[in-house]
This record gives structure tokens, C-alpha cells and sequence, in this order.
């Protein structure tokens, strides 16, 4: 207890010292769990660009055929914690809306890295439930709260998706349409090269801009070929990279951390 209390305070510094100063332009990095091979990458240039990052966790499969959210990386994601980065779920299992059905359920598809998709319906108690296992379990690795907030796999929702997910404590956060970095995409039809280029020039301030930890389809790899040069060439164009705690639309939902919030998400 008395390391995690240590390791809040320490946040708590390094989310102050790493604000954006009022001449810089904010843009918002967030990062979903993937097979984490390039977790480590990312990190290094995190702390090299002395940027504050947001990363949305679901239990997904991993290059060493663990999950992203068991033991082998819980000392990646605390030392992501004690940085000061902000942290939203992405669902436990990785489930991906795909309609609303008319008994009030979500219809799913369950679909993480290179496992087979599956189907399955939940209802909006059980959808919390997936949101809640995964802040209950970086609670668990991390000794702090999960922020109030997720992003749903491959950002699909509904009305009645968001209005379940916000009556157990969670507010959705998407990307910009310049911020959709494209590590996903397929490398032969969208290199690297190509990818960088787009992002540069079409980010803008106030962007939220979303990659991930890992992509297993795609053949060449985003980082660090598009992430250290994107992350050079906006700070080289007055660009800061910050917590979403500081974006304008997040900021009172998440003023004050995730120190206020309970261990556990309301039960809607």
C-alpha cells in the first residue's frame, strides 16, 4: 500500500511538470491494448518527448501468448501509472457492438488479435460488468482507480450502448478523424511512409489521436517507423502531447483524477 501511495504522488508531480505550456498547441495520444510488442517502444518515446499519453486496456491476446492484463505485464502498466498517464477501459473481453436487439441487449461480436470472432449478447448490467472487470483489474496491478472513462472497440457504439455504459460511471471517448493514425491498416496498401505524411499534415490542435500497442495483420510495422517521426515532427511544429484530463470536453468529468471515483463503477 504504502508503494502505491508513493507511486500516486509521484503521478501527481509528473502530471503537473508535464502540462502544456501556453504557447504549445495540445494534441491528446491515446493508445489501445494490442499484442504489446511494441509496448516497450512506446514507452521510451513517451517519457523522450515528455509526453502524457491516455491508454484504453481490454484483456487481449499477446506475442508471447499471454493477455495484456495479466501478470507478465502488470509492472509495464504500473510504471505507466506512476508516469501519470490517464487510463479508460475498452471492455474486458474486447467486445465490439454491433446492433441493439429489441429485448434490450447488445448484440456483440467478441473479436481480440488473432482469436476466431464470436457472438454473444449481453445485457446493459453485463456490458458494465465487461467495463468493470477492467478497472477492478488495474486496480489490482496498479494500486490507483481507472479514470471514468472508455473507448469501445473499434469505436462502435449506439445511443443505448453510451446511455448503459454512462449510468455505470464510463463517458466514451472517440478519436478526431485527422487522429485515426491508421496502425491498423493494411501496410501494402498504406505504408508507413504514407501514413506519417497524412498524420502531419492533417492533425490539428485539439486532436485526439488513436493507435494501439500492437497490430498483428498489419506486415510493417507503425512504430517506430510513423510514431517517432509524428512525435518529432508536431513537437517540432509547436505541438504538445497531453492527458485527456486536460481536454476541454473531459476535463470536469476527470478534474481531480480517479482519486474521487470508486474502486468499482456503479451498477446501472
Amino acid at each position: 500500500m504504502k508503494q502505491w501511495i508513493v507511486a500516486s504522488a509521484l503521478a501527481v508531480a509528473l502530471a503537473a511538470q508535464a502540462a502544456c505550456k501556453p504557447d504549445e498547441k495540445p494534441v491528446f495520444l491515446s493508445f489501445d491494448t494490442g499484442h504489446m510488442g511494441v509496448a516497450p517502444l512506446v514507452a521510451d518515446l513517451l517519457k523522450r518527448y515528455d509526453a502524457q499519453a491516455t491508454f484504453f486496456l481490454a484483456n487481449e491476446p499477446t506475442l508471447s501468448d499471454g493477455r495484456t492484463l495479466d501478470e507478465e505485464w502488470a509492472p509495464w502498466w504500473r510504471a505507466r501509472a506512476a508516469e501519470g498517464h490517464d487510463f479508460g477501459s475498452h471492455t474486458w473481453s474486447h467486445d465490439i457492438w454491433m446492433e441493439d436487439l429489441p429485448d434490450g441487449r447488445f448484440r456483440m461480436k467478441v473479436q481480440a488479435g488473432v482469436e476466431p470472432p464470436k457472438m454473444r449478447d449481453l445485457s446493459a448490467a453485463e456490458y458494465c460488468e465487461e467495463l468493470n472487470k477492467t478497472a477492478q483489474r488495474f486496480t489490482e496491478m496498479t494500486g490507483r482507480r481507472l479514470d471514468p472513462i472508455f473507448r469501445a472497440p473499434a469505436g462502435k457504439t449506439s445511443p443505448s450502448l453510451l446511455a448503459a455504459a454512462k449510468a455505470c460511471g464510463y463517458s466514451h471517448v472517440g478519436w478526431s478523424p485527422a487522429g485515426f493514425l491508421g496502425d491498423e491498416l493494411p501496410s501494402e496498401r498504406y505504408p508507413n511512409e504514407q501514413l506519417l505524411s497524412r498524420a502531419l499534415k492533417n492533425v490539428k490542435p485539439g486532436d485526439i489521436l488513436m493507435a494501439h500497442l500492437g497490430i498483428w495483420s498489419r506486415q510493417d510495422a507503425w512504430a517506430p517507423a510513423v510514431l517517432e517521426p509524428l512525435m518529432k515532427g508536431l513537437k517540432d511544429k509547436g505541438y504538445c502531447f497531453a492527458p485527456l484530463r486536460e481536454h476541454p470536453r473531459y476535463a470536469g468529468l476527470m478534474r481531480g483524477g480517479s482519486a474521487e471515483r470508486p474502486l468499482a463503477a456503479r451498477k446501472p
